[in-house]
């Protein structure tokens, strides 16, 4: 593992693959967001984190499309895994990151990531312990499943027909038809006093003020929509989008920002940010949704 990203950690492990899965179908596409051909204006010019690529800021046609508007369950995976029998990286290796913020006082000690002590390397913790061997998905039925590679992302949009967004795709969809906001709702993070997002209030990673109401993940649909009707496209977590990442096919794309995110560290929960991670790498704040 690796401290390449201090938003969501690698692993540099060579795994062991996953059961090929990739070509079942048989779950039903969730209600979709209908998203008509054209173009929009992609990227920003914000300039604080150069390795991003962010921008330029450039014009991206994109053909009719439909994206979820929300993002993928743990109730939704558990449908696919009970049907495909799917073992999923992080149970098959038994262990994925996890925020040490989340796991109890007396937990006992794990690997951390140099540079970015935040992340534990938690053995147990997969997308129904999301925390820990101690923990479950009781209440989190309605959370983004989490722990989750890009095969295994890919292997359920596949599964219920549809496939993974591109990044243009992802990026106009989370925009709402709004040109160059910096958020999916406009320019002000918090507009009258009121929070759009699941993302860190206070000093990160020490203190929560938990102004949003949220620790970890939130339940899906927990903040107003953006324009087009699609929910948690800042904050909650990371999603993976389909295209290799500066043409790094080991590393793909990654949308939106999580739970974690915060302006002194990492303020990509703005709709034109962006980051990677390994294909391979699973975590407890990297989810996604299904596009068709």
């Amino acid at each position: 593992m690796n401290d390449e990203s201090c938003c969501a950690p690698s692993r540099v492990d060579e795994p062991s693959a996953p059961p090929d899965v990739t070509a079942q179908t048989g779950g039903v596409l969730p209600s979709m967001v209908a998203i008509d051909a054209g173009s929009f204006r992609m990227g920003t010019d914000h300039g604080r984190f150069p390795a991003d690529h962010e921008g330029p800021i450039r014009d991206i046609a994109t053909a009719a499309y439909e994206i979820a508007p929300n993002l993928v369950t743990n109730d939704d995976f558990a449908a696919f895994a009970d049907a495909t029998g799917l073992v999923t990286l992080a149970e098959s290796e038994g262990w994925s990151f996890v925020f040490g913020g989340l796991l109890p006082d007396d937990f006992p000690p794990t690997r951390g990531v140099v540079g970015a002590e935040w992340w534990r390397a938690v053995e147990g913790a997969d997308w129904r312990h999301p925390y820990g061997p101690h923990s479950d998905l009781d209440g989190l039925n309605t959370h983004p499943v989490v722990h989750l590679t890009w095969h295994e992302a890919t292997a359920y949009a596949t599964w219920v027909g549809g496939r993974l967004p591109t990044e243009g795709e992802w990026e106009r969809a989370a925009r709402g038809g709004l040109d160059q906001s910096i958020y999916a709702w406009g320019d002000e993070l918090t507009p009258d006093g009121a929070h759009h997002c699941n993302i860190w209030q206070g000093t990160f990673p020490t203190a929560n003020s938990l102004e949003d109401g949220w620790l970890g993940t939130s339940p899906v649909a927990s903040y107003p929509p953006n324009g087009f009707g699609l929910y948690d496209v800042a904050g909650n977590v990371w999603e993976w989008c389909a295209d290799d990442f500066a043409d790094r096919p080991d590393h793909k794309v990654i949308k939106g920002g999580s739970y974690l995110c915060h302006d002194s560290y990492c303020n990509r929960y703005r709709v034109g940010a962006r980051s990677s991670n390994t294909h391979d790498t699973s975590t407890g704040n990297m989810g996604f949704r299904v596009a068709a």
